[in-house]
Order: C-alpha cells, then structure tokens, then sequence
C-alpha cells in the first residue's frame, strides 16, 4: 500500500495517526464523513497527501450522491491554491454520469464511483462514459 486513508472522525488523535503512517515513509490520506466540514480538519491539511471527501455515508454501496459534497471540494480546492498545500482531493460515494462533471468543476482530482461501474454488464462503457464527462 502506497497511501493509508483514515477517516478523521474516528480518531482524537489525528496528527499523531499522521505521524505515525509517515514514519512507514507512505502517503497519508484523511477522510471526511457528509456532516463533517472542512474548517475541521484544515489544521491538517499542510500534512496530508490526500482528502478523501465522502458523499455517502459510509457503510455500503448505492447511496445517492449528497451534493454539500462539492462545496466541500471547492473549499479543499480553494484552500490547496491558497497555501500550496499538496494534497489530492478525491470524492467517493454516489458517483455517476450526471455528476461527475460537477466534481470535475468544483476541483476533485481522483473519483470513487464503484456502483456507477460495478452493477453495470459492460464496466469498460461505463468507463469510458466517465472518461468523456
């Protein structure tokens, strides 16, 4: 594994979860549940290498994608520029055809949409449907 992805809202002690997965010389990744706002893990954000923004609770697959998602992406965005921070920003959760070009423009790097493929005969169309968006 390249990169450890954590979510934020399980740990009290998220800077020394940081620590210690670089101390393994891997990339950090920190994950951040619908109702969690990025003014909560900004503190962070200059460590991480990724924020994975979820736009489903997560539990299972299938979920409708939660729009409040892409103002968090613009913000992580936004917040990336401004600092020259170095961090990915991917969304996963809910991921589809219709809305993937909104994830696009609001600045998400890397998209999650396992459903949208999975559950879908032909997953190289579906594929490339994204791809085209």
């Amino acid at each position: 594994s390249d990169i450890i992805t954590f979510h934020y809202e399980s740990l009290s002690n998220v800077l020394d979860t940081i620590n210690e997965i670089k101390k393994y010389n891997k990339l950090v990744g920190l994950s951040i549940k619908p109702n969690t706002k990025v003014c909560e893990i900004e503190k962070y954000l200059e460590y991480v290498d990724l924020v994975l923004v979820m736009s489903v609770e997560p539990g299972f697959g299938g979920q409708k994608f939660m729009n409040n998602a892409l103002d968090k992406i613009k913000e992580l965005y936004e917040l990336r520029n401004k600092h020259n921070y170095h961090y990915e920003i991917e969304v996963d959760g809910g991921v589809n055809d219709t809305n993937i070009k909104l994830c696009k423009e609001s600045g998400v790097d890397v998209v999650v949409a396992g459903s949208y493929i999975m559950n879908y005969p032909n997953k190289v169309e579906r594929i490339n449907i994204l791809l085209n968006k």
